[in-house]
């Protein structure tokens, strides 16, 4: 059962899914999870997904759109705000605990891509939230400064935000914003250059295999200074007590941020690798997300 509410971070309405238990019944407590879900995605997608299947194992599970992305509220439109979605997650959390069917001692938090990292982000400073599992973690600062593990050069960082600021001031004198794909526009975009996580995401996010109306794969431009100044993985030896969970292919390109956020956890933590998976197949791919689910129900047991 899916029923459509809403909840706000400030002034911004959000609207979400809340997904409920099979033979649900309202005088009973349920554990529950809040979903976040990638970059330029919506709750219709990869995360309502997974949320679907977890409520299946007994879980309230609430997904949403981000702030000023999708269904939800908030200008300007498609920006990508890192502090913002950690507190969209936040906020998550104090819906649940008006809902009298949830047992508030008993929430946690999962994140798929960008979703991950905002969740590992959130989990730091939002002890509520009593474990957190993430997928194909892609941590939104941490990549945008090291594209692929690539580490840009910082002359290139301080062009970029040169721009941006260029781009503010345009705006502010009434210029048109301007966007950036998340994933390539069109197939034509696509050659024997393009990483697979990428790739692959065109194909998710733009075909119908997981495309939807509020689901736009871009960012607004001026989103870039908040994306380079953020950083999820430096309080996580320090901040990150909870039970961490994460799952990630072993054929994607984004491994190597679920590699360095287990060695730098020193809190419970638990790793599955899936052989053969890659990034997006991690989204729907009914053979990854089988064993996704599995581990996240196990390890979930501790809430």
């Amino acid at each position: 059962m899916v029923k459509t509410v809403s909840f706000r971070n400030k002034a911004v309405e959000i609207a979400g899914h809340l997904h409920l238990p099979d033979n649900f019944s309202e005088d009973e407590q349920y554990p529950a999870l809040v979903g976040v879900h990638p970059a330029g995605g919506v709750k219709e997608q990869t995360i309502g997904l997974y949320a679907a299947r977890l409520a299946k194992h007994g879980y309230v599970v609430v997904v949403y759109d981000s702030s000023y992305q999708g269904a939800s509220g908030g200008e300007p439109r498609l920006l990508e705000e890192p502090a913002t979605r950690v507190e969209d997650a936040r906020c998550a959390a104090d819906f649940l605990t008006t809902l009298p069917f949830v047992d508030t001692e008993r929430m946690g938090v999962y994140g798929i891509c960008a979703g991950g990292g905002y969740a590992i982000g959130v989990a730091q400073t939002e002890h509520r939230f009593k474990a957190v599992a993430t997928v194909s973690a892609a941590p939104m600062g941490e990549s945008s400064r090291a594209f692929m593990g690539y580490q840009v050069p910082v002359s290139e960082h301080i062009a970029t935000l040169e721009m941006v600021g260029k781009q503010r001031t345009a705006e502010a004198g009434g210029a048109a914003p301007l966007y950036a794909p998340f994933v390539p526009e069109k197939f034509e975009d696509i050659d024997e250059n393009t990483p697979d996580m990428l790739r692959e995401g065109y194909d998710y996010y733009r075909t119908p295999r997981g495309a939807h109306p509020n689901s736009k794969g871009r960012f607004l431009l001026t989103s870039m200074d908040r994306m380079l100044a953020f950083s999820v993985f430096d309080q996580i030896p320090s901040f990150l007590t909870q039970p961490m969970l994460l799952i990630a292919g072993s054929k994607a390109d984004t491994k190597l941020w679920s590699d360095m956020a287990y060695e730098l956890s020193n809190g419970p933590k638990e790793y599955l690798v899936v052989d053969g998976a890659t990034h997006i197949a991690m989204y729907d791919t009914p053979e990854y997300v089988d064993q996704a689910v599995t581990k996240m129900v196990q390890f979930f047991a501790v809430l």
